[in-house]
């Protein structure tokens, strides 16, 4: 962070200091075991945890100060919210370097992919200069301000991811915090249940750009008719991706190696480029062009968009995660589901399975969560699609998806995630090509860790 005093962060956060005067540069966390040498500690007390009881954690790993809701052992800002605080001094630090023209923000949001997208376009943005961006899939109220506070005088790009779970999420993470470059990259099924519907999620994810800040200029994903109809609420005018003619940055000639690895023509206002990825999924090559449009008019040179892409190899963690272990490849993309990428992850499964190597496909698959009155179908919808593609083998995991279990014949139905682990041990075999996908909640990159 920036360098503040303690007496000045409690001026920002209308907080009451408490101890010494001190001076934070260092970083400001919410989990004291991330807490360093003259970091922050921001204090919340949870339905479960009261973070002011680990204070000497914190201090023991250097944090010292305190912004929290009670006084304790090191110096203090009391707040009645700290949320509210911690949220009012990430936006008075993005004012500061804003105003002294270091700081560009970009924002990404989408149903899917945003967070391989931002994993993308942090890689590209560092390759030109210092960026600071979201940690994971750190991207609500709370991971909002705990990155932005990471940036400093010397940051050059801010890149937050942004998620919602209803209309007026983004709206509120917006209002923190205003991107000059708002990216949208599709409006789909995720969350449906939580929505309501997919008008409602169209709507929740337009309030990144109509909440963007004067000047800048969105990205929009030309080739999704929800999102193109976004332009209308940008102040200035739009740059696009996609495959269609009419995209500013486009992907031509899409291939996939043998282990699904996309490789395409960029064509854009700065010339053509081939791009070679490292990374598995045909859809990858979407989330690779909106990370170049955006880096592109950023005034990233296209040679080094291009060269900074091809050399990512691999993205947060259990994303398109791909092994070989024992003659058999494993391809981990556990974090999160919903039906649009899981007929990404199945085609990926597929194409891999066309390999010379691979005698035999089999999708481990566990529950698409919070998609409410549509989640029978959606679970029905994903085992159909696997035998449309010629997948070889299911596994489906828990209740909540016997829908996927139902709809593919022959495959094999298991409660627990033990059980999964003790019958693909048993059933693995050398020439295996293996995807295991589901919600976070269902906790299936528990299976792929245990077997891999």
């Amino acid at each position: 962070m920036i360098a503040l005093s303690l007496s000045e962060i409690a001026d920002i956060v209308d907080g009451e200091l408490v101890g010494a005067d001190v001076t934070i540069d260092g970083p400001v966390v919410i989990d004291s075991r991330e807490a360093g040498p003259r970091g922050l500690f921001a204090a919340f007390v949870g339905e479960h945890v009261d973070g002011h009881d680990y204070v000497e954690a914190a201090r023991e790993r250097g944090a010292v100060a305190v912004l929290g809701s009670r006084a304790t052992s090191l110096p203090t800002v009391i707040v009645a919210d700290p949320q509210r605080a911690l949220q009012r001094l990430a936006s008075h630090v993005v004012g500061v370097l804003r105003e002294a023209d270091f700081l560009t923000v970009l924002a990404v949001t989408g149903s899917q992919g945003k967070t391989s997208t931002k994993d993308l376009l942090a890689a590209v943005l560092a390759a030109e200069a210092p960026t600071v961006a979201t940690a994971g899939s750190y991207n609500n109220e709370l991971g909002v301000p705990i990155t932005a506070l990471r940036a400093t005088r010397e940051t050059r790009f801010l890149l937050l991811e942004m998620g919602a779970r209803g209309v007026g999420h983004l709206r509120e993470l917006t209002d923190l915090i205003a991107p000059d470059v708002p990216i949208v990259l599709n409006v789909g099924t995720a969350h449906l249940g939580e929505f309501g519907s997919r008008d409602a999620i169209a709507l929740a994810k337009s309030e990144l750009v109509s909440g963007m800040a004067e000047g800048g200029i969105a990205i929009l994903n030309a080739d999704d008719p929800a999102v193109s109809a976004m332009a209308v609420l940008a102040p200035e005018d739009t740059f696009t991706f996609g495959t269609g003619a009419d995209a500013d940055v486009r992907v031509v000639n899409l291939r996939l190696d043998s282990r699904g690895r996309p490789s395409f023509r960029l064509h854009t206002g700065q010339g053509d480029a081939d791009v070679s990825l490292r990374l598995v999924g045909a859809h990858q090559a979407m989330n690779a062009a909106a990370a170049a449009a955006a880096a592109l008019i950023e005034g990233v040179p296209l040679e080094t968009v291009v060269e900074a892409l091809g050399q990512v190899t691999e993205l947060s963690k259990w994303r398109m995660e791909l092994t070989e272990r024992d003659g058999i490849t494993f391809l981990n993309d556990a974090y999160n589901a919903n039906p649009e990428s899981m007929r990404a992850g199945l085609d990926a499964l597929a194409t891999i399975g066309a390999a010379d190597d691979v005698t035999r496909t089999v999708a481990v698959l566990g529950e698409m969560k919070e998609l409410g009155a549509e989640s029978e179908d959606a679970h029905r919808s994903v085992g159909a699609y696997a035998a449309s593609i010629g997948i070889d083998s299911v596994v489906v995991i828990g209740e909540p998806a016997r829908g996927t279990h139902d709809a593919f014949p022959g495959s094999v139905f298991l409660s627990t995630n033990d059980e999964a682990v003790d019958w693909l041990r048993g059933h693995l075999r050398t020439g295996d090509a293996v995807l295991f996908k589901a919600s976070n909640g269902a906790r299936l990159y528990e299976v792929a860790e245990a077997l891999r």
